[in-house]
């Protein structure tokens, strides 16, 4: 599993191609206000229903513009059009490669409804026509389309269906759809050209998400390269000619035991002037959000963003007096450790709740990440549930700096991840 990098800043997002330019052109003209009109047509009908078109989208771009978490864009998305488009029922679903989705945001369903329900659905019928078609589908009735297969018998019934692909040029990234349009006459060619406006802020959101995670995993590809080379130059020659000084000090030792002695001593000075390389690449691989910010803001800086990028609720807080004086080895590790862990509670826990805790204490600094996710057995530590999760680099980083990692664990119960260091 990669190791977690240092944050990266959000990319730029990425602009609709010229197809979507002009189907987000086209819903925009009919929505703009018309410079020629006067003012006493502003209680007009019409221009109510533009205003609401314009404040619709107004939401669904400042959603994508604002530091949210992709759930909750998805979620002011989905509900802007579910308003706007006046329709009883409204989902957007991003798939998983497991043939379900990784996210699915509905909304008119209440939360009893979603517990008699069951699971998120599957990517079949109709939701699957959609991902693999990747084209909108407009039906005055579901339930008469042969790609429509069947629902859970507590879901509700739909009739009238408008379902639109988020896509990213050719790549489907998912799928918002409506049903139960309130207003007579079903849904029409204006309601799917402003909902493939909508799915266009969609994609930019999940866009935004995937880059990021492209980041991220680039820099951690860049930092074990530079690593890799930093060492090489740095350590390794010394490292060679210590050994030979050995080897030599080895053939000595009976022939020539003053000579031997004075091999050996060499030996301890070249070790210690290695060991003095060693420390040097550590401290200038340290991460530079450390210099800027210190321990305590990388890491709420760290844990706010996870908060904003993923479903889960991630919080941090700090204890005691703030470790403004430890060594840059120690610092890095905590950090790293910290990264290791929200990686591992995001990624693989499916997690609700995330908590990281510092807390300083006379001769201790401890860093506490708990979840409240699916838990795995930790009295098995080489078991198949654990392989991936960086667990031995995490407690070879704790043992570098004088700490000590514990991994406390129970399936279905979360995991705790708690680091000692001196203080």
């Amino acid at each position: 599993m990669p190791e977690p990098a240092a944050t990266v800043p959000p990319p730029e997002p990425p602009r609709p191609g010229p197809d979507g330019c002009a189907r987000e052109r086209a819903a925009l003209d009919r929505a703009a206000p018309d410079p020629d009109a006067h003012d006493p047509a502003a209680h007009d009908p019409a221009d109510r229903d533009r205003d609401a078109v314009l404040q619709a989208v107004s939401s669904a771009v400042l959603a994508v513009t604002r530091h949210l978490s992709v759930r909750e864009v998805l979620q002011v998305i989905v509900r802007s059009a579910r308003r706007l488009l006046d329709a009883r029922y409204a989902a957007l679903g991003v798939p998983d490669d497991d043939g379900a989705f990784a996210e699915f945001v509905a909304e008119g369903i209440s939360d009893e409804q979603w517990k008699a329900i069951g699971p998120t659905p599957r990517q079949h019928g109709m939701l699957g026509a959609l991902l693999r078609e990747g084209r909108p589908v407009r039906l005055p009735d579901i339930r008469q389309d042969p790609r429509y297969g069947w629902w859970p018998k507590a879901h509700p019934v739909l009739t009238d269906f408008l379902g639109v692909p988020i896509t990213d040029g050719d790549t489907v990234l998912g799928i918002i759809f409506l049903s139960n349009k309130q207003t007579p006459g079903g849904f029409d060619e204006a309601d799917e050209d402003l909902l493939t406006l909508f799915a266009a802020h969609a994609a930019i959101a999940l866009t935004n998400a995937r880059l990021y995670e492209r980041g991220r995993e680039l820099t951690v590809i860049e930092e074990r390269t530079r690593m890799a080379r930093e060492l090489h130059d740095a350590v390794s020659q010394k490292l060679f000619s210590l050994r030979l000084t050995a080897r030599a000090a080895a053939a000595l030792a009976r022939t020539e035991p003053e000579r031997a002695a004075e091999a050996i001593e060499r030996v301890e000075r070249m070790a210690g002037e290695a060991l003095t390389e060693l420390r040097a690449v550590i401290v200038e691989l340290r991460p530079p959000e450390l210099d800027r910010y210190g321990l305590v803001e990388s890491l709420r800086e760290q844990v706010a963003l996870l908060d904003r990028l993923h479903p889960a609720t991630v919080v941090f807080a700090a204890e005691g007096e703030p470790p403004g004086d430890l060594p840059p080895e120690v610092e890095v590790a905590v950090l790293r450790v910290a990264q290791e862990a929200l990686h591992n509670a995001v990624r693989h826990a499916g997690a609700g709740r995330i908590g990281v805790r510092l807390t300083r204490a006379a001769t201790t600094l401890a860093l506490e990440v708990t979840d409240d996710g699916a838990g795995f057995d930790s009295d098995d530590m080489n078991g198949t549930a654990v392989r991936g999760l960086g667990l031995p680099s995490m407690g070879d980083r704790a043992q570098a700096v004088g700490g000590r990692l514990s991994v406390s664990s129970t399936p279905g119960r979360g995991t705790t991840v708690r680091l000692e260091v001196p203080a």
